[in-house]
Order: structure tokens, then C-alpha cells, then sequence
């Protein structure tokens, strides 16, 4: 199938067809395949703006240079560009390759906002190579199912159009179009076990079956149905358990054990998280749900974290935010800005109701975090209360009490994140504090 601009834009439509995308925000590495993907959305014609978005992993001497290459190609095509670097470590529990991936979508998730469609360039080969990999890793459905075309990802949803793509036709695109871009030399070492498939496996199968990177698509395609027929009843317990971040534990009890993990498992992915690993998931069930109920243990992978709270399961993204973090500045009626993976976004809106007196946010209002100490006096009438103590009665977990965006003006606390305004500081009407997409915090 030979690959272009228009084909691309035809598969984009057919996988939107249910809602108009507000913005096309590319992964784009530098490599053939999203330099193909990225130069065929610009010259399509779309009427959406695109975001080309770069993620430097520091695990290449050359890195800078592949970012100012991104930057300039970006340019030339008069398409929007970000970059973000990420820090990983080549002793990782899943290896630097699914460290480097949890972190490429941990950084990703920061920047997709409502409404965005974040395209990856998989394609028909990474398909093959997928499925191989999950089978060797002894993956149930969902993993045999390989990349899916798409699904839904933090507050937008992902797509990967070009799965049905060979790695020649685009290949052959970007040679046609004269295209310059990034041969990353790890690709060569066979150490990495996708490589190794890459370079020595699937080019032996493909000599004995030369279709074989097509079958194992239809492969994928053939075991995704079984997979979404368990996504539907999965929906189904969990609508009946609550909301994906946060389950009951005697709803759960109720089920079978596969059911229990199909669920759990599927509400992970409605998080916008990546799946736990088998072993990850069994202790979810063994450890987490029997569990005393004064207990607070959790369950971590990549980039997730399942934690067990009195009578609920909470599935919540890990914070790496360090405790003396800023979080910026919020301005009236400014942009929203956004918390980190997992943690929504905040603005500050005129409303009619009680909120932040405007005078006090002319000059901006920071955000800061808990360092302990900290008071406010939440009614006119009432006394100044330690927020710990206000945190505590009002039942928050105790893992979002660190969480919680503090509003300041200079050294002034006016506002904790939309609970609770300082008495002194607030107005009606005023300006609401509104934190969307946030985890559950009771």
C-alpha cells in the first residue's frame, strides 16, 4: 500500500468520525516514520492545528542534536514544536527501554489537553514485532491484541494511523519527498530485545513467510475483538464499583478472580496509565484487596500506582514532584496550568460565587505545595485552623494532602486548591479556582 498525505488524512477522519479534534499533536522523535507522518499531516491540508512535540531521553551523545533537528524541521513545515528531556535510568526495574517508554508517555500525557488527538507513527511492522514481544512476555489478550488504533490517552485520546502501513511504504514516502531525518544507532544493537527481533527474527520468519508481518497484524486485529468484548464487560463491573480511580474493595471481592483482574486492568487504561504487569496485577489482588482496613499498602509500576484506602482501591498516577517544587503562577482568567502526569490542570475563573478577592491575584497567584505549618482561617467568623487538622476532617487521602495546589499571594495562603479560600483574602463575587481532570481526594 503505498503511503501519502491524503491517505493519511482519509485515515485520521475515519478514526475521528466521532468528534471534530481540536488539535493534532504529533510524537515525533526525528525518525523516518514520524518525519513521514509529520511532513504528510502538514502538507494534507488539515484545518487543525498541529503540535509536534519532541521527547529527549539524554540516553544518546548526539540528543541536542536531534532536538535542534526536530526544532528546525518543525519550522520548515510551519507546524507548532515542543520539546521536553526526561531522565532515565538504565537500571530501571522493566530495562531502559520501558523506561524510556513509561517516561516518553509520562511526558506526553503532560502536554495532551482536552479535545487534542496525540498521533504515534507505529506501523504495520511494529505491529509484528509487538505481538512477538508480548508473546514471549506471556501476555493475555490485551498484550496479544497488540497497538491498538486507538484509545483513549490522559484528557485526548491516541492514535497510531499508520498501522497498516508497511515500514518500505514509508520508507519509500520519505525518499520520494527527499525528507532528511534521524537514523538513531541503538537501533542497531540487538541487545534491546525489540531490536533484536527487528534484526535477526523477523527477517528469518519473513524469508519462510514473506507475508508475515501482514498475518501477524491480522493476528493482533483477530485477538483485539476478544479483547474488546472484555473491555465491554469490564466497563460493566466498574460502572458498578465506582469510577476507574476509585473502586470498592467488597464489589471487587464479589467477582471471580479474572474478573477482578479484567477489571482492575481496564481501569488502569481508563486512567491513562500503563498496564500493570502480570506479577503487578496479582499482587493488586492478593495483597492490596485482603488487606487489613487500617492498612494504606500500594501496588507501583511505571509511572502507577495502586494504593488501598479503607474501603476503596485508588488507581493513581506516581507524583515526581519534589516536596520544594513550584508549580508557576496562576493569573485571572489565564491559562491553565497543568499539575504534572495524572494531576489535571488549574485556572483561575470570574465567578459569581465566593472566591479569591481579584485584588489579591493582580499580581498573580503561586502555586506551592505543603511543606507542614501551614494555616488558613476558612470561615469569617471562625478561628485560624491548621490545614492539616482541616485536611484530616475532611477525609482526604493521605497521599494527596502533599498534592493539593496552595494558592499564594507573596507569602500569603489565599486559597487550597478549590476547597477551601483564606476568609481575609476572598470575595463574592470572586474568582474560582477550578481544578479539572484532578484524582480523587476522599
Amino acid at each position: 500500500m503505498v503511503f501519502s498525505s491524503s491517505n493519511l488524512l482519509e485515515r485520521l477522519r475515519a478514526l475521528t468520525a466521532d468528534h471534530a479534534p481540536q488539535r493534532w499533536v504529533v510524537a515525533f522523535s526525528g525518525g523516518v516514520d514520524s518525519t513521514a507522518m509529520l511532513h504528510a499531516l502538514a502538507t494534507s491540508g488539515t484545518p487543525e492545528k498541529i503540535l509536534a512535540v519532541h521527547i529527549d531521553h539524554g540516553l544518546n551523545a548526539d540528543s541536542r542534536k536531534w532536538e535542534a533537528h526536530c526544532r528546525r524541521m518543525a519550522k520548515d513545515l510551519a507546524v507548532d514544536y515542543e520539546s521536553r528531556s526526561v531522565s532515565i535510568s538504565e537500571k530501571a526495574e522493566y530495562g531502559p527501554e520501558g523506561a524510556a517508554r513509561a517516561a516518553r508517555y509520562g511526558a506526553l500525557l503532560g502536554i495532551v489537553k482536552s479535545g487534542d488527538c496525540l498521533l504515534s507513527a507505529h506501523h504495520e511492522d511494529d505491529q509484528a514485532e509487538t505481538l512477538l514481544l508480548n508473546l514471549m512476555r506471556g501476555s493475555g489478550p490485551a498484550g496479544l491484541a497488540g497497538i491498538g488504533l486507538k484509545q483513549s490517552f490522559g484528557r485526548g485520546v491516541l492514535l497510531r494511523p499508520m498501522l497498516g502501513i508497511s515500514a518500505e511504504a514509508i520508507e519509500a514516502y520519505a525518499r520520494r519527498h527527499d525528507l532528511d531525518w534521524i537514523d538513531d544507532p541503538s537501533n542497531a544493537d540487538s541487545r534491546f530485545d525489540r531490536n533484536f527481533l527487528r534484526n535477526e527474527i523477523v527477517p528469518r520468519l519473513a524469508a519462510r513467510w514473506p507475508a508475515v508481518s501482514n498475518r501477524l497484524r491480522r493476528t493482533a486485529e483477530l485477538v483485539g475483538e476478544s479483547s474488546d468484548l472484555m473491555n465491554e464487560l469490564a466497563d460493566i463491573d466498574i460502572a458498578g464499583l465506582g469510577v476507574p480511580g476509585k473502586l470498592s474493595i467488597s464489589g471487587l471481592q464479589a467477582l471471580s478472580p479474572e474478573r477482578q483482574r479484567n477489571a482492575i486492568r481496564r481501569a488502569v487504561r481508563l486512567c491513562g496509565l500503563p498496564s500493570p504487569p502480570a506479577t503487578r496485577l496479582y499482587q493488586v489482588i492478593h495483597e492490596l484487596l485482603p488487606a487489613r482496613e487500617d492498612a494504606q499498602p500500594n501496588v507501583a509500576w511505571a509511572n502507577a500506582v495502586v494504593r488501598r484506602y479503607r474501603e476503596h482501591l485508588f488507581v493513581l498516577p506516581q507524583s515526581s514532584r519534589k516536596t520544594d517544587d513550584a508549580g508557576g503562577t496562576l493569573w485571572p482568567d489565564g491559562e491553565a496550568l497543568n499539575l504534572g502526569n495524572g494531576f489535571g490542570s488549574i485556572c483561575l475563573s470570574a465567578d459569581n460565587t465566593t472566591g479569591v478577592d481579584p485584588s489579591r491575584a493582580r499580581d498573580g497567584l503561586m502555586i506551592r505545595y505543603r511543606k507542614g505549618g501551614e494555616t488558613i482561617r476558612v470561615n469569617p467568623q471562625g478561628r485560624t485552623r491548621k490545614l492539616k487538622n482541616l485536611l484530616q476532617e475532611e477525609g482526604i487521602v493521605p497521599w494527596m494532602r502533599s498534592e493539593l495546589p496552595l494558592l499564594y499571594a507573596g507569602d500569603q495562603l489565599v486559597a487550597v486548591a478549590d476547597l477551601w479560600f483564606e476568609a481575609d483574602c476572598s470575595s463574592t463575587p470572586g474568582l474560582a479556582v477550578k481544578w479539572t481532570d484532578r484524582p480523587a481526594l476522599k
